[in-house]
């Protein structure tokens, strides 16, 4: 796997793999390329499937910093595995890769966050039932305190600040998908402390603090989580939303990565 990609960026070395989630893709138009590779040139990659997920590995730099940039990531919901992403994280952590910045968009679960709002995200909840690491041996029993490290958190918030980006943080929580949330659900998810939902990131967390590597996560407001809102939930909602905010999120990530 990792030859497949040394062979096409020789030397090349990033610092910081980024995972851009539905709708928020065009931050790789920020990326001064080495190489764009497809994920089906990479064994090991996921097969992406959901529309917005253009599938393919950004290799450049933005600023001085280098990066590979993820254009989309495979889910539970696709095919009923957790560990649609290892290859991929794995693969990150091999190249070299110290951070993993993560974004995807989300429901909220506040009334303080309408939709187009950011949140940094300071914890997970994995509400599936399963884990990513099911049938690892080496190095299984991950310690997720910190998961998300909590001084990238606060280099997150300042950036933001500093871009004049309105930027909440709070807890994430993951259901697997692919149908939304009942009301009934996000009622529980409120209970247990979480402030923003969606189908994926948690995974890809685990398996990059069994890699050893950093995260950071940025989740994109694009609805209010069922009950909450009056609208109607579908991925075309997600989507208009994420192209009318994306300009914000690129705008953060772009600073964040320059700084890095």
């Amino acid at each position: 796997m990792i030859d497949a990609i040394t062979e096409r960026a020789t030397g090349f070395k990033p610092k910081v793999a980024l995972v851009l989630g539905s709708g928020l893709g065009d931050f790789a138009a920020d990326v001064k390329p080495v190489a764009t590779i497809p994920y089906a040139a990479l064994p090991g990659f996921p097969k992406t499937s959901v529309e917005s997920h253009a599938g393919k590995l950004v290799l450049g730099h933005v600023g001085p910093t280098p990066v590979a940039v993820l254009q989309g990531r495979g889910h539970y919901y696709e095919n009923g595995k957790a560990d649609v992403m290892a290859g991929a994280i794995r693969a990150m952590a091999e190249l070299g890769c110290e951070t993993l910045f993560q974004t995807n968009a989300a429901g909220s679960l506040r009334m303080d966050m309408p939709p187009g709002s950011l949140m940094a995200i300071s914890d997970h909840i994995n509400f599936t039932g399963v884990n990513p690491l099911f049938g690892t041996v080496r190095g299984r029993f991950v310690d997720m305190i910190g998961a998300y490290d909590p001084e990238l958190l606060k280099k997150l918030l300042a950036v933001a600040k500093d871009e004049d980006v309105l930027c909440h943080q709070g807890v994430y929580i993951w259901f697997s998908g692919p149908s939304f949330e009942t009301p009934a659900e996000i009622r529980a998810a409120r209970v247990l402390g979480a402030d923003a939902v969606g189908m994926s990131t948690a995974p890809e967390t685990i398996l990059a603090r069994h890699a050893g590597m950093k995260v950071v996560g940025l989740s994109l407001m694009t609805n209010y989580a069922a009950g909450l809102g009056g609208d109607t939930l579908g991925h075309e909602q997600t989507l208009a939303v994420a192209r009318e905010a994306s300009g914000k999120v690129c705008r953060v990530l772009r600073a964040f990565v320059e700084r890095y």
